[in-house]
């Protein structure tokens, strides 16, 4: 039986570039940093959280996939905010580009993209909170 996700991969074209991009400007924590016979071993994480996005070295440009030109389609990756308003100024301040200029509302909550210095898409998320039960 499966117990958990361990990891999502993002394919990046400089390892160093992107672990600087996801924790300088995202705010994620460096996990692993281990090199070995098959390269560099890089991952990067929530605080306090225990799902990790491995960052692997690919000479190609990562990005959104082959032939995909659809704008609103989401990212590889989502990050969950409990401040996404908050949260996107302060990104917006260290550099992060993204898709709109301020996060949006929906049905389910707030959301934006950014994309990485790869131009992998992220989604970033904010939930609204459950409703509360009548009685």
């Amino acid at each position: 039986m499966l117990t958990r996700v361990m990891y999502a991969t993002v394919y990046v074209t400089d390892q160093d570039r992107a672990l600087r991009f996801y924790t300088e400007r995202l705010g994620l924590e460096k996990r692993i940093d281990h090199t070995g016979p098959d390269g560099r071993f890089l991952t990067v994480g929530a605080p306090g959280h225990p799902f990790e996005i491995i960052l692997w070295p690919h000479a190609a440009a990562a990005g959104q996939p082959a032939g995909r030109e659809d704008a609103d389609a989401p990212g590889p990756i989502f990050l969950e905010s409990d401040d996404l308003r908050k949260d996107f100024a302060i990104w917006r301040e260290r550099g992060v580009e993204f898709d709109a200029p301020e996060p949006q509302e929906y049905a389910f909550g707030i959301r934006i993209e950014a994309t990485d210095p790869d131009g992998n898409r992220i989604s970033l998320r904010q939930q609204k909170p459950p409703a509360a039960a009548k009685g």
